[in-house]
C-alpha cells in the first residue's frame, strides 16, 4: 500500500511539472499577443519577474513557444529564457536561449542540421535561421563566443536528454545562422 501511494505521488509530481509548463506558456503567449498594443510586453501574471521577449518556432516540428527575459532557474520553470547580455534575435552577435530538456526544449533532440528556425521579435519582425551545428559541450570548459558579427541563434539545454538526474555539466547546443527576415 505504501509503495502504491509513493508511486501515485511521484506520478502526480511529474505531471504537475508538465501541467505548470503548459499553463505558463498559455499565459505567456497571451502576454506576448498583448504586447502589440504596448511599448513593452506585459508581465504574464501579476507577480512575474520576467516578460516575453521573443517567440521561437521550429516549423518542421510544428513547435512554437514564447521565450522570457532572463535565464534563471525560476524563469526556466515557465519557459525558455533569453540569456542576459546576449544579442536579441536579428541583432549582430549571438542570441542565446536556454530551456529545460524535459519540457520546453525537449524538441531540440528532433532538430537536424539545415532545419529552419524562426524567431519573432517584439517589433513583429521574423528572423529566419538555418541550423548549422548540433553539438554537445561541457559547460565547465566551453563558452559561446559572441564577436558581435553576423546574427546567430544558440539554443541550449542539458544533455543527455534521457538523464535520470537533473543538472550535470554537459549541454546540447543548437547553433543557427540568420538567413533572412520577413514581416511578422
Amino acid at each position: 500500500m505504501m509503495t502504491a501511494a509513493a508511486g501515485v505521488a511521484l506520478a502526480l509530481s511529474g505531471g504537475y511539472i508538465h501541467a505548470k509548463a503548459a499553463l505558463a506558456q498559455a499565459l505567456i503567449e497571451r502576454a506576448w499577443r498583448q504586447s502589440t498594443e504596448a511599448k513593452e510586453a506585459p508581465k504574464p501574471w501579476p507577480w512575474a519577474d520576467t516578460r516575453p521577449v521573443a517567440l521561437l518556432e521550429a516549423p518542421r516540428l510544428g513547435t512554437r513557444m514564447v521565450a522570457l527575459e532572463g535565464d534563471s532557474g525560476r524563469t526556466l520553470a515557465f519557459g525558455p529564457g533569453h540569456a542576459p547580455g546576449s544579442a536579441m534575435p536579428g541583432a549582430p552577435g549571438v542570441a542565446v536561449f536556454s530551456g529545460h530538456r524535459d519540457t520546453h526544449f525537449s524538441f531540440l533532440r528532433q532538430l537536424k542540421k539545415g532545419d529552419v528556425l524562426l524567431a519573432h521579435t517584439p517589433a513583429r519582425e521574423v528572423i529566419v535561421y538555418r541550423i548549422v551545428s548540433l553539438e554537445v559541450a561541457d559547460s565547465r570548459t566551453a563558452t559561446i563566443v559572441d564577436d558581435g558579427g553576423e546574427p546567430l541563434l544558440a539554443l541550449v539545454t542539458c544533455w543527455p536528454f534521457d538523464a535520470v538526474t537533473p543538472g550535470g555539466p554537459m549541454r546540447y547546443v543548437v547553433t543557427a545562422e540568420a538567413v533572412g527576415r520577413m514581416p511578422g
